[in-house]
């Protein structure tokens, strides 16, 4: 069976991302159709799949991780020189090919750059 799942890393502090929202869409014709709406946990993750079974399906997805709160509460929001923030929202876009596959999109942040990749 199939499923999606994440997590956020800060490898500025080398600590889990907790308290991120994260937003699920599925793309059709352009289109963004919102599926699924988490918080990432103490450990950076998510309690459950952001979607599995039926209702992961071939396509094209988008996540969104809205960090600039995550690094606001992080400063206290003091930090006036970086306002507005480099980063605020991350949107992942990615294809799924294999809907009977596990599909980890983790995500690896710090104030001014992320990066991605397929994990296991």
């Amino acid at each position: 069976m199939g499923r999606l799942t994440t997590h956020v890393l800060d490898t500025t502090r080398g600590k889990p991302g907790d308290g991120i929202p994260v937003a699920l869409y599925r793309i059709s014709n352009e289109q963004r159709s919102l599926i699924n709406q988490v918080l990432t946990n103490s450990d950076g993750r998510c309690d459950e799949a952001l979607l599995e079974g039926d209702e992961f399906q071939q396509g094209v997805y988008e996540l969104v991780f809205s960090v600039g709160d995550y690094f606001n509460a992080l400063d206290g929001g003091t930090d006036k020189k970086s306002e507005p923030r480099f980063l605020d929202d991350v949107v992942i876009r990615f294809g799924v090919a294999a809907a009977d596959e596990h599909y980890h999109v983790p995500l690896l942040i710090t104030p001014y750059s992320y990066s991605t990749y397929r994990g296991s």
